[in-house]
């Protein structure tokens, strides 16, 4: 446990920003293009900043789970990462929409074998996507609620799968490229749907050969792998380092070459002063941010004014101009990341509550709804975050220091992975920090934390709210653009302005500096594809 200091606004950011100020080293930028001819071989060794509470793709939302895991499964579709964010097949051959839009027919890849030699077919796609969309009794999915549109599936022959829907839907063939979507062997989900939690059997590039909780994890080249001439590495090792410092130390050594998730801009200027030419590193806006979930089913924070007290409270304007010098935290955005078509003009943000540019005015109110709603001066209570030094442990402190200005004290309790997942699951916190990370810009994605708790076990905040649920199936309905985001202005501002269930802090700024060896990487605006049959190394 660990309680943030009663810091001000101006000794926190001094504090924050003190060790860096000398930093002005700058950044070098990856080639536009290689052309260089790929070379087989190799073992590629990548940090990661955490480790995974589980192996099932489809009931974990973190990296730590994603990246070492997933070269060990393919997906229905899938992102080709060097033409982000063009679609491909992965399985799937090819496939055909109905003119209706309701029926969705996939022709899968002959001859995909699973890691232990038994052939792929329809109905382990069938098998898989039932796990997700209608999971049995005790077995955690955390999309299902992306895939409600679903009526059912159909597997008319051992290669081919339809999807019924029961509307069109504008998402539906992106989402079926979704990373986390794992196909599983349908006669093991048929024994035990929970069997994937703890082991390995895919139809990856990589197969599996061993993980040491804590150290590392590692896997080897396919020879049976469908996709030919991949993967071009003979292997990977993923090393597990929770802590930014050693990791960065990790990256300068060369005991890793890449983190695929992102460094600080400190990080990254240490990086690039050690390795010189021998590194480059590669930047984008990201689908991420992190969130203030509150749980509404405790007193106080039952009460609408005492959330909106807590968002109030939050200066993101001059927090940004802070933490983006120190952290991968950025760009103040509403439910929609910053730039993308969904984004929320400034003009229209700053309206909602949290979001103004006034925060004398915005803090006196925060103290008024208090006060109304009989919180005392002094009031206690926790906030729970990952153990994760960037961006968690430097965003709990802000959070935690803002709220101190309104006259709150809170204390800071900072968990690994599986504990932290399993009490936002089971309601046990009082406040903590969240994240709402994506793999496109897709509101159908993005609103999906924010719908009733029994439409998606993603809202740790615990709330129902029909008038939410129906405006976000509205949306993902709309007949053009423009309805599309009349609607999404209605729900932003009831979740985040009227209701404050939960809401955001800061978008990030995504930050790859790695190793000039690492060949065949494209950074794009998420951290959620791990597909390293492309990946090879020069040297």
């Amino acid at each position: 446990m660990r309680t943030a200091s009663r810091l001000s606004m101006d000794r926190f950011i001094a504090s924050l920003l003190a060790v860096f100020l000398t930093l002005v080293f700058g950044s070098a930028v990856v080639p536009a293009a290689e052309k260089e001819k790929p070379r087989a071989g190799g073992e590629l060794v990548f940090a990661v900043g955490g480790t995974p509470p589980s192996f099932d793709g489809h009931r974990e939302t973190t990296f730590a789970m994603l990246h070492p895991v997933s070269p060990h499964y393919s997906t229905l579709l899938r992102f080709d990462l060097l033409n982000y964010p063009k679609i491909v097949g992965d399985v799937a051959e090819s496939w055909q929409i109905s003119k209706d839009g309701l029926s969705y027919t996939f022709k899968l890849r002959r001859g995909i074998k699973f890691h232990d030699g038994s052939l792929l077919t329809s109905k382990d796609v069938q098998a898989t996507y039932e796990k997700i969309i209608f999971p049995p009794k005790g077995v955690a999915s955390a999309r299902q609620a992306s895939y409600a549109v679903v009526d059912k599936i159909e597997t008319p022959d051992v290669y081919t799968i339809v999807f019924r829907l029961k509307h069109p839907s504008t998402s539906f063939l992106a989402n079926m490229a979704s990373p986390w979507n794992y196909i599983y062997k349908a006669d093991i989900l048929a024994k035990d749907p929970r069997w994937y939690e703890k082991n390995v059997m895919g139809t990856g590039p990589f197969v599996f050969v061993e993980h040491v909780s804590g150290s590392h994890w590692v896997g080897k080249k396919n020879p049976n792998y469908f996709i030919k001439g991949r993967p071009y590495l003979d292997g990977y090792r993923a090393v597990f380092i929770r802590d930014t410092a050693p990791r960065v130390a990790a990256i300068r050594s060369g005991q890793a070459l890449i983190e695929f998730r992102g460094f600080s801009p400190a990080a990254r200027d240490d990086i690039m002063k050690a390795l010189g030419n021998k590194a480059v590193v590669q930047e984008s806006s990201w689908i991420c941010n992190l969130t203030v979930v509150i749980n509404n089913e405790k007193k106080p924070f039952n009460d609408p004014r005492v959330r909106r007290a807590l968002t109030l409270a939050i200066d993101r304007w001059e927090g940004s101009k802070a933490l983006s010098k120190i952290s991968l935290m950025k760009h103040v955005g509403g439910l929609f990341r910053p730039g993308s078509e969904f984004a929320t003009p400034q003009a229209e943000l700053t309206k909602l509550a949290g979001f103004g540019k006034n925060i004398e005015a915005s803090r006196k109110e925060a103290r008024r709804l208090l006060k109304e709603a009989g919180v005392a001066e002094g009031f206690s209570f926790t906030l729970k975050n990952r153990n994760i030094k960037e961006p968690y442990e430097v965003t709990g402190v802000f959070v935690i220091d803002q709220w101190r200005q309104i006259g709150l004290n809170v204390s800071h309790i900072q968990q690994e992975g599986g504990p932290y997942f399993n009490d936002f699951r089971q309601g046990n916190f009082d406040a903590g920090i969240d994240f709402n990370c994506d793999f496109m810009d897709e509101p159908d994605l993005q609103l999906i934390k924010f719908l009733s708790r029994d439409k998606s076990p993603l809202n740790y905040s615990r709330y129902k709210d029909p008038v939410l649920d129906d405006l976000y199936e509205k949306q993902g309905r709309a007949a053009n653009l423009k309805e599309r985001l009349k609607l999404l202005r209605q729900f932003e501002k009831r979740a985040l302005d009227e209701q404050a269930y939960q809401f955001h802090v800061l978008w990030w700024q995504k930050i790859n500096p790695h190793w000039a060896k690492v060949k065949g990487y494209k950074a794009v605006p998420s951290h959620y594809f791990m597909h390293l049959g492309d990946i090879w190394l020069s040297e």
